[in-house]
């Protein structure tokens, strides 16, 4: 950033790429964004849960997430059961202590989660080894699993069942629009359930 450039003109050229980075995830990402919603409502209809799960400002959105579920998105209904796995930081740190950092979603996703649950993994990079580790339980807990990455989403690919990948490598950009998506999804799922004339 050369010395003449203004906040101004830092807010708007922000603006901009976050824009163009939700856009690209319309465009590019809209199966993949309608099968996680599938996957969501189905869960819920069949009285399961939702378990979210990142690392830093990815455990932020996991937690954000997780609320809309158990509070509400647009308007008053019923509970919705989510789970974000580092939200209790006495098992983040026990379990970090004790089996190692890369250990932390896997050990906690085995105690909570039930055949037909759904997790929410969620990794800028795609490469966050704790978050692998966890989605690589899905079949032997009997789970689906939605991933949200960045770009380099090939590397979660095989152990999710629909990737929202964001078309960008840079990570504030990857956070805002997977924010946008995770609101899409809690929309979607609130208006299905909840919505007497939704369809």
């Amino acid at each position: 950033m050369n010395r003449t450039t203004t906040f101004r003109d830092l807010a708007v050229s922000s603006a901009e790429a976050s824009i163009a980075a939700k856009r690209a995830l319309m465009t590019e990402m809209m199966p993949a964004l309608e099968k996680a919603a599938g996957l969501l409502v189905d869960a819920y209809r069949a009285g399961r849960k939702a378990i979210f799960f990142g690392n830093g400002g990815s455990a932020a959105d996991a937690q954000h997430m997780a609320a809309e579920m158990e509070g509400r998105f647009a308007f008053d209904r019923k509970p919705l059961p989510a789970l974000a796995l580092h939200a209790n930081v006495s098992t983040l740190t026990a379990v970090g202590n004790d089996y190692g950092y890369e250990q932390v979603f896997s050990r906690t996703l085995r105690a909570h989660a039930v055949p037909g649950d759904v997790a929410v993994a969620i990794t800028t990079s795609g490469t966050s080894k704790n978050v692998l580790a966890a989605a690589r339980l899905k079949d032997e807990l009997g789970i689906k699993v939605i991933a949200f990455t960045g770009a380099n989403g090939a590397v979660l690919a095989p152990h999710a069942d629909a990737v929202i990948a964001v078309p960008s490598k840079e990570t504030p950009r990857i956070q805002e629009a997977h924010i946008f998506a995770g609101h899409l999804l809690c929309e979607w799922v609130e208006q299905q359930l909840f919505r007497p004339d939704a369809g």
